[in-house]
């Protein structure tokens, strides 16, 4: 049998090759005031196209029943995680007003 060595694929590489990036808060609060935008739009999507289906399969057009069900699920499950993950930040706000300093 060949004796096959294997060399690991991600290597440390000294740390003064490696560029650090220090984020200021503007930083930080615009990154995150972009992730929360995309997030929201994606929901009011998945709600939209939930509509649209579930209109066209009361209007009568050809819409396969399967994929209003889909979208409307698709729809729901979003919302309720989005719901949940609302909670824990006011959970885990909450958590933090009580701390004492």
């Amino acid at each position: 049998m060949n004796n096959v060595t294997f060399m690991p694929v991600n290597t440390l590489k000294p740390a003064e090759n490696q560029k650090t990036h220090t984020y200021t808060s503007f930083d930080a609060q615009q990154s995150f005031s972009s992730v929360l935008k995309q997030s929201i739009e994606k929901i009011n999507n998945a709600q939209i196209q939930s509509d649209v289906m579930t209109e066209k399969l009361a209007k009568g057009e050809n819409v396969d029943l399967h994929q209003v069900m889909i979208t409307s699920q698709k729809a729901s499950i979003t919302m309720q995680a989005a719901l949940e993950i609302r909670n824990k930040v006011i959970e885990a706000y909450q958590e933090a007003m009580r701390m004492q300093v």
